[in-house]
């Protein structure tokens, strides 16, 4: 199984972080090789189910995970089905105190497939960095440019 951890203090709020994360069918805005996202179910106010279309040239997957909010401080994002054998991620939003905070974000996953696994293996931290530069870039656009 491959995971990646990664922390990183941003000059948001906890909530805004937070509130940017949980839009899952805005992701098809922003998010690198994100082609379609959209939630297609809620249980009550905290959880919901959401589809993630992933793509790169000829390679199309669709993902379907349940999506815990635990109003503000984590996210967790559990993999229901698609091309996987496992994923599970993470987010963790700490109040800095002081206007900022501080994102945990921890993502860990396991294709089926033995040769899609040794490939991802090799791009994988990259990828992953990618996304979680992708909302930092989101957030900037949304809430203002960060110092």
């Amino acid at each position: 199984m491959l995971q990646h951890i990664e922390q990183k203090t941003v000059p948001y709020t906890q909530a805004q972080m937070f509130d940017l994360v949980a839009q899952v069918d805005k992701y098809k805005e922003f998010a690198p090789w994100c082609t379609a996202s959209r939630i297609t179910k809620w249980e009550g106010e905290d959880v919901f189910y959401a589809d993630l279309v992933v793509g790169y040239k000829l390679f199309r997957e669709r993902f379907t995970s349940k999506v815990i909010l635990e109003r503000p401080n984590q996210i967790t994002i559990d993999y229901q089905k698609g091309p996987l054998k496992q994923l599970q991620n993470q987010w963790v939003f700490i109040d800095n105190g002081d206007g900022s905070c501080t994102i945990d974000f921890c993502v860990e996953f396991e294709f089926g497939n033995v040769f899609l696994q040794k490939l991802a293996t090799t791009f994988f931290n990259e990828v992953v960095k990618r996304m979680v530069a992708s909302f930092e870039r989101r957030a900037d656009e949304i809430y203002g440019q960060s110092a």
